[in-house]
């Protein structure tokens, strides 16, 4: 229970400065700060301790929150770090990434009225401020044994099962295709939402607790899966979700039409000075661009777009704004930096003849509901335009794309292209061979950083249990 018990009516919710934007837009570093321990533990005071907390059951990790605010407010930082990675492998990233505001803050009790508490804020603080500290994790009464587990994938998912996997005395050896651990994390989300250099203090730490990264190697290309099969007692798969989900527009293959995520990789490499023929820097500077799809991936083209000098950027998205899929927050930033939303417009074709000119659109209006509850966008006859523009980036989304070795190895997989786990008589995230595991967005489709951490450290813990550790 607070010390204080009306410091949530005494106390206003305050988060961290952020950059004006006509300042932010000039850089790509980290738009906001960080709470100092004061004001980290005043803004954990405003929790009033609910009896149902939910918060916690709307986080899809179940993150103990009221109880690790509760030991910020009392000034128990390390305490706090330590409760913080018993349910989340990589809190401050995601403090930093993801849509609280849909999320735990969303379902906060004082949500409605004076204020969520700044739990995103909070818990990116716990972790930064406790590293810097010296916090490392506990790991003294780990017994080691003598099981190793392969892991495809440095992202989100085979990161969280690497954790867990090291912290139950398994030695895990995690491989991946890129350069740097993180997957999207590193080389899919800009920088300023996520600063790199919180990734490679995640690596760190991690190689500090034992886990072994192969960089740079390719499975099925590099290294075959079969050898990796042979040598560990088990593997998991997380290899997240890459393939492009294309609009079926006609004249997608015009020059100057991009693809979301090999626009932002090639951003990101250009930052980290990483040369990628595959993902090749696009400069974006004095062009008018139109961004096609409302989720995250599309703000982050947004606020990439703005930061290399583009001198228009548009987002045309087919519903209104309140059934925007991303997060609200990154809406507002986008508004802020000066992104003009397009909203209740269906693109229906790229125009052009060898270099793009503009995006032909409907306007819409909100019909049904579909399977999931979402209203269908319906098109309005005799609505059409054409949007002008001389640089199109499409954002609607990525799909799985399984390698052929996945199938060669008697995994299965469902009608989405997506791995199937969980089969009759398995364990959670164990795939129909009993000896390989999956999660992440691999199994779901494409989904959180969060619930990629969820199924990580599941899938891991349903290994630990395969290997009678």
């Amino acid at each position: 229970m607070s010390k204080h018990p009306l410091q949530y009516l005494e106390l206003s919710r305050r988060d961290p400065e952020t950059e004006i934007p006509e300042v932010r837009i000039k850089h790509f570093d980290e738009i906001y700060q960080s709470y100092d321990g004061a004001e980290a533990a005043s803004q954990a005071g405003r929790c009033i301790s609910c009896g149902i907390p939910y918060c916690e059951w709307k986080c899809p990790v179940h993150n103990y929150i009221p109880n690790w605010l509760e030991l910020i407010e009392e000034g128990r930082l390390f305490e706090a770090a330590e409760l913080s990675h018993q349910t989340n492998s990589l809190p401050e990233i995601c403090g930093r990434v993801c849509p609280q505001d849909r999320l735990c803050e969303d379902a906060c009790t004082l949500n409605n009225g004076v204020g969520a508490i700044s739990i995103g804020n909070i818990e990116r603080y716990i972790t930064d401020e406790a590293i810097k500290q010296g916090w490392r994790p506990d790991m003294d009464n780990v017994k080691n044994s003598s099981k190793r587990v392969a892991i495809i994938g440095a992202g989100p998912a085979g990161l969280s099962a690497a954790d867990i996997l090291a912290r139950g005395g398994v030695s895990p050896v995690v491989f991946d295709a890129y350069p740097e651990i993180g997957g999207l994390l590193t080389f899919g989300i800009p920088t300023f939402k996520l600063d790199k250099k919180v990734v490679k203090m995640r690596r760190h730490i991690m190689e500090g607790m034992g886990v072994e990264f192969i960089l740079n190697t390719h499975v099925g290309k590099d290294k075959s899966f079969s050898s990796i099969y042979d040598e560990f007692d088990a593997v998991f798969i997380g290899i997240g979700t890459y393939q492009q989900i294309n609009g079926g527009l006609i004249s997608e293959d015009l020059t100057g039409v991009h693809e979301a995520l090999t626009y932002l990789i090639g951003s990101v490499n250009q930052q980290l000075k990483i040369t990628d023929s595959n993902n090749p820097y696009i400069d974006l500077s004095e062009k008018n661009v139109v961004v096609l799809g409302g989720g995250d991936t599309g703000m982050d083209c947004n606020r990439t777009a703005i930061r290399q000098g583009a001198a228009k950027v548009s987002c045309i998205y087919r519903r209104d704004e309140a059934n925007m899929p991303g997060s609200r927050r990154e809406v507002v930033n986008s508004k802020e930096e000066g992104v003009d939303f397009l909203f209740n417009k269906q693109p229906i074709e790229i125009v052009g003849k060898e270099y793009v000119t503009g995006v032909r659109v409907a306007e819409t209006k909100l019909g049904e509901p579909d399977e999931n509850g979402r209203r269908l966008p319906e098109l309005i006859d005799g609505s059409e335009e054409i949007i002008s523009a001389d640089a199109v980036i499409i954002a609607f989304g990525y799909l799985p794309n399984i390698p052929k070795w996945v199938s060669d190895h008697s995994v299965n997989s469902r009608s989405n292209g997506c791995i199937e786990v969980a089969p009759k008589d398995h364990l959670p995230f164990q795939t129909s061979n009993s000896k390989i595991f999956a999660g992440g967005d691999v199994v779901r489709g494409s989904d959180l950083v969060v619930t990629a951490v969820f199924e990580g450290r599941e899938a891991a813990k349903s290994i630990l249990s395969y290997l009678s550790v």
